[in-house]
């Protein structure tokens, strides 16, 4: 039997972050929310010190911003961040699409069709939490840029995600669930019957959505 290992031990830190981050996710503390340390250190009972050292952990995440002497505050992308993500995201996966219609003689794998069921699925749900959805979102979207077979592609996409969960964020009260769902489903039939101007149609469609 091989020497045990130490369990690894949560701090309130951890805890936190946690409950920040999943409130950030589902909505309940939207972008460009003020991150006031007295109102927070009060409604979760813990110190200011470990509320600084939590906002700090989210912010390496990308989903806090804190300036100097102005407090931190939810993140939210501007409109050239929104524009230039846009760019890269549709020179990704379109590229990433073409490959992966090529390499699979012109329909996509098994695991970008599980990843589209199980997204609608969850929009059907009553009241799912929006954090759900938004991991289900990346997960069919990072199934079709794996489908890719390029790692490099892969590697460049995964740098992405941080900014894809303030996207998401900003979508989120513009987007309802049924037009998740079906503009995802239409987007997985319509990349095997048409090509990737579908895909190209749906980065936009998006982008638009947030930025107007």
């Amino acid at each position: 039997m091989s020497a045990p290992q130490p369990l690894a031990r949560r701090s309130v830190v951890d805890e936190l972050v946690d409950a920040l981050r999943a409130a950030i996710l589902d909505g309940a503390l939207a972008a460009g929310t003020p991150l006031r340390e007295v109102e927070l250190a009060g409604a979760y009972d813990v110190s200011r010190h470990t509320l600084r050292a939590a906002l700090r952990s989210l912010a390496a995440d990308g989903l806090v911003e804190i300036e100097p002497h102005r407090g931190a505050r939810v993140a939210a992308l501007g409109r050239e961040q929104l524009l230039g993500l846009y760019e890269v995201r549709t020179a990704l996966e379109v590229e990433a699409a073409r490959l992966a219609l090529e390499r699979n003689g012109g329909t996509l794998p098994d695991s970008v069709h599980r990843s589209v069921a199980r997204l609608s699925a969850a929009t059907r749900r009553r009241r799912p939490s929006w954090s759900t959805i938004a991991a289900l979102h990346a997960e069919l979207h990072g199934a079709i840029v794996a489908a890719s077979g390029s790692p490099r592609i892969v590697a460049e996409y995964e740098r992405l995600a941080a900014e894809l969960r303030l996207f998401l964020l900003q979508l989120r009260p513009v987007w309802s669930l049924e037009r998740m769902r079906t503009h995802h489903e239409e987007l997985v039939a319509g990349l095997e019957d048409e090509g990737v101007e579908v895909l190209r149609r749906h980065l936009r469609d998006g982008a638009d959505a947030v930025l107007s």
